[in-house]
């Protein structure tokens, strides 16, 4: 099965963990007294990177700004789908002055940038299917943006509500396995959810894999896959074997220092659609 599984190249944004810290608690996971070792965080991200173009993907990176430790966090900075831009807004105070930096430099790539009205955290909880946009809510992003989101792209916008703090982003609950039109499916931890998100997403993917507890807070679910290759995290074991069975290739990345903050792959990883 696994030969049937086929990669798409991709374009990624990211940001390097120069400043990377634990200063402020905006989740359950941040713990401003436990120290963050910045050279390891670079160490894994770094590989991180490597892993990427070793695979045939384009990176590109934007300079880190001090005082913004969780710059490095790419994927809340926006959602692209078709070239355009739909930026962030972010619920924190700590976090809003990153929105500035991301919409220059895309703007500098030669995109339009719109900027969000209500609360809104990009690939955080904005997820791009290939045929509709999966939409978080509960503890960042308004249903209100998810309403914007739709008006802006005119694709539909299928929202859902998360229930579990440890999960703040739909991104830590969910991940796309293929965007293709004709292999579209996702993993998933169901708890995360209320159970009508559960129901949508049940009737949506009947065949999607589901994920354990112990998958979600290893941040398995904040992966990134390329349509055959997963890059997951290592300690995720249980669901890097699941996708195997589905004729994916699990592609083990350690990002721990950076489960300090609350993030993983993903979160570090902004995926530009042109």
């Amino acid at each position: 099965m696994t030969d049937s599984r086929v990669p798409r190249r991709r374009r990624y944004l990211v940001c390097e963990p120069r400043h990377f810290a634990v200063q402020y608690a905006i989740n359950p996971w941040m713990q401003p007294d436990v120290r963050v070792d910045v050279d390891l965080a670079r160490e894994q991200w770094q590989a991180l990177i490597g892993a990427y173009r070793t695979h045939g993907h384009t990176v590109d990176s934007l300079e880190p700004a001090p005082g913004l430790p969780d710059m490095v966090f790419a994927a809340n900075s926006a959602v692209v789908v078709d070239g355009r831009v739909f930026g962030s807004f972010f619920h924190a105070p700590e976090r809003r002055p990153e929105s500035t930096h991301y919409d220059t430099w895309f703007k500098s790539a030669g995109f339009d940038v719109h900027r969000p009205e209500s609360v809104c955290e990009g690939e955080g909880d904005l997820v791009w299917t290939g045929r509709y946009v999966l939409a978080g809510t509960g503890f960042r992003t308004t249903r209100e943006a998810h309403r914007e989101v739709q008006e802006f792209f005119g694709h539909p916008v299928i929202s859902l509500t998360l229930v579990d703090p440890r999960f703040y982003h739909l991104d830590t609950a969910l991940f796309v396995l293929d965007d293709s039109a004709d292999g579209n499916n996702i993993a998933y931890y169901p708890e995360a959810f209320s159970p009508g998100s559960r129901e949508v997403l049940a009737r949506l993917y009947p065949d999607a894999v589901l994920a354990t507890l112990d998958d979600a807070l290893a941040f398995g679910l904040n992966s990134v896959s390329d349509g055959r290759h997963v890059f997951i995290a290592p300690q995720a074991e249980s669901l890097a074997a699941s996708v195997a069975d589905r004729g994916y290739v699990p592609v083990p990345v350690d990002l721990s220092e950076f489960r300090k903050a609350g993030g993983g792959i993903k979160c570090c990883t902004q995926e530009i659609r042109s």
